[in-house]
């Protein structure tokens, strides 16, 4: 049996280890497993820790976590207009490759259910291409009206 719940500051070193996993399976690692893990852990640890901005969610099985996401609320400028005023960032759904099958999307239930009773308006990520096809399926659009410039590769 998998839960899902959310993320505290004690899950730290467990998430930075899957967050590792995560990245190093997709791109070769620029730094060493331990250098990431202590600048990473101590990331997580804050900002589960203040919970501001960030927040995230773990699947747990035999009290190891599996799989995590995390979402960043973004607040807009105050509005006069029926808007809301705060957008998600979902960033880092995360699966390992045994206990996969369901887990993300109860992970991304989690975090869209979350952003609705805390007054989201949009929701917005950049997903690989294996799993565009989970986040069509709980209605995103692909293209949409969102636009993007990766002001890294602007020189």
């Amino acid at each position: 049996m998998i839960d899902i719940r959310s993320a505290t500051s004690a899950d730290a070193a467990s998430l930075a280890e899957l967050r590792w996993e995560f990245r190093t399976s997709r791109l070769p690692p620029a730094e060493t497993h331990d250098v990431f893990v202590r600048r990473c852990a101590p990331w997580m640890r804050r900002e589960l820790t203040n919970a501001t901005s960030w927040r995230a969610w773990v699947a747990v099985s035999n009290k190891a976590i599996v799989g995590q996401v995390w979402l960043n609320t973004v607040h807009k400028i105050p509005n006069p207009v029926a808007e809301l005023e705060t957008h998600g960032y979902i960033s880092n759904l995360y699966v390992k490759p045994s206990e996969r099958g369901g887990v993300g999307t109860r992970l991304l239930d989690a975090v869209l259910k979350w952003s609705q009773a805390n007054g989201v308006d949009r929701v917005i990520l950049w997903p690989s291409a294996r799993s565009v096809t989970l986040y069509l399926r709980h209605g995103f659009s692909h293209g949409g009206d969102v636009m993007e410039l990766n002001v890294s590769n602007r020189r």
